[in-house]
């Protein structure tokens, strides 16, 4: 048997690690419909994230270039986050997501549908 990377055997696997990761999709979808905003904005935005996790998720998305962070030298310091040209290039992705959310019915069903034959 030869091996192959994980790449290999599903080349859109790298792009779901990046872009499906817990919360991200949620920071992206925020700055994407809401625009450029505040740590606080995002946070209360979002909900249920942890200040921690959202450091952490903000940072790797600056890294991988799909969140712009903006620091203002004023007192109080301000910073805001915005997404980037390469975070808004996943609008088609998103909006692809959006309409299959119409799907999601179906999905509850199927589930329910397996969930009484097993039942049995």
């Amino acid at each position: 048997m030869t091996g192959t990377t994980p790449e290999l055997a599903c080349p859109i696997a790298p792009v779901v690690d990046i872009v499906f990761s817990r919360w991200t999709t949620p920071i992206l979808w925020s700055l994407k419909e809401y625009g450029r905003q505040r740590f606080v904005e995002l946070e209360r935005r979002i909900g249920t994230i942890t200040p921690k996790v959202l450091t952490q998720r903000l940072r790797q998305l600056e890294r991988d270039g799909l969140v712009v962070r903006t620091y203002h030298a004023e007192v109080p310091p301000r910073v805001e986050y915005e997404i980037s040209e390469l975070g808004r290039s996943l609008g088609p992705l998103f909006a692809s997501l959006s309409e299959w959310s119409g799907n999601l019915g179906k999905v509850e069903a199927a589930r329910e549908a397996y969930d009484s034959r097993s039942r049995r």
